[in-house]
C-alpha cells in the first residue's frame, strides 16, 4: 500500500520528516487521544507481538530495550506474562509522559535513526512495536538493535507492510541473514491494526555474536 494511500487512514503516515513525527505524536498524546485511538482503531500490534516473544522466551527475569515504547502498550502486555524490567525509547517526550507510572524502570527520549546511546550488549532482549513504519525509523536501526542486545537475546518487531520493501527492510533483513548477525525464529504477516486494514509483518530472531571456532591440530 502507497504512502498516500494508507495516510488516508492513519494521517501520520503521512509526514516524513523526523521533527513533523515528532510534533504531531506530542500533539496526539493531548487528553490520552493517542490510547483512546489505539483502543478505537483495535490496534492488535503490542499484543500479537508480545504472544510471539512470551513463546520463545522463557525467562522472566530479563532487561528488556522497547524500542519507540510510546505510552508503553508493549510493557503493559509483558507485565500480564510476568515481565518487569523495561527500558523504554521514544521521540515523543508527550508519550513518555503518559507511560503508567512505575511500569518501566528507566524512560528515555531517543531518536532511533541516530546511535543509541547504550553499551553493546547491554539488553537481553529487545522490543520495537509500531516504529517501522512511515516516515519512522529506518532500516540501519536493526544494527544498532543487534548492538544493544546480548548474544542470544531476542530482538522482536513488527514492520509496516507498506515500507517492508519500500524503504529496504527486506534487503537489510535478508543481509542479516546472510551475515549470521541473528537467526530467524518466526517471521509472519499480522493484522496489525484490523479497523484500518494496515498490515505489518512480524519478526522474532536470536541475535548471533560469538562463534566459536575449532582447529583440528
Amino acid at each position: 500500500m502507497a504512502q498516500k494511500d494508507v495516510g488516508n487512514k492513519v494521517p501520520i503516515y503521512k509526514l516524513k520528516k523526523t521533527d513533523e513525527v515528532m510534533k504531531y505524536y506530542d500533539e496526539w498524546g493531548e487528553d490520552n487521544k493517542y490510547d483512546q485511538d489505539m483502543v478505537d482503531w483495535n490496534y492488535t500490534g503490542p499484543k500479537e507481538t508480545s504472544e510471539v516473544f512470551v513463546k520463545h522466551q522463557k525467562n522472566k527475569d530479563i532487561k528488556i530495550y522497547d524500542a519507540g515504547c510510546g505510552t508503553g502498550l508493549v510493557g503493559v502486555e509483558l507485565k500480564k506474562y510476568g515481565f518487569s524490567n523495561f527500558h523504554g525509547a521514544d521521540l515523543s517526550q508527550k508519550l513518555l509522559d503518559l507511560v503508567p507510572e512505575g511500569l518501566y524502570q528507566k524512560l528515555e527520549k531517543v531518536d532511533l535513526n541516530k546511535e543509541i546511546n547504550e553499551k553493546d550488549n547491554s539488553f537481553d532482549a529487545l522490543m520495537c512495536v509500531g516504529t517501522f513504519t512511515f516516515g519512522h525509523v529506518k532500516p540501519p536501526a536493526l544494527d544498532e538493535f543487534i548492538r544493544i542486545t546480548k548474544n542470544n537475546g531476542l530482538i522482536c518487531f513488527t514492520i509496516n507492510e507498506g515500507i517492508h520493501e519500500e524503504y529496504g527492510f527486506d534487503k537489510k533483513i535478508d543481509q542479516l541473514n546472510k551475515e549470521n548477525k541473528w537467526k530467524e525464529l518466526e517471521f509472519f504477516k499480522s493484522n496489525y491494526i484490523a479497523s484500518k486494514d494496515v498490515n505489518a509483518w512480524l519478526g522474532i530472531y536470536k541475535v548471533i555474536k560469538w562463534c566459536l571456532k575449532f582447529t583440528i591440530s
